[in-house]
């Protein structure tokens, strides 16, 4: 699985970041990914910081 934040829609609200700090950083005023594939334990959590997402910039590719 993989995350993607579009950072045009993102308003750093750091949501993802509580949600799963594994997958999602804060890169100066909006969230970042820095993995390249989800790990197994955070699937969960990524997936809900991305229904969590108050902009739905989250998007998960399965």
């Amino acid at each position: 699985m993989k995350a993607n934040v579009d950072s045009d829609v993102c308003t750093g609200c750091g949501l993802c970041v509580d949600a799963c700090p594994a997958v999602f950083e804060m890169d100066d005023a909006v969230a970042t990914v820095i993995v390249e594939n989800v790990p197994e334990d955070a699937l969960n959590t990524c997936r809900e910081a991305a229904d969590n997402c108050p902009v739905e910039a989250i998007k998960i590719e399965e």
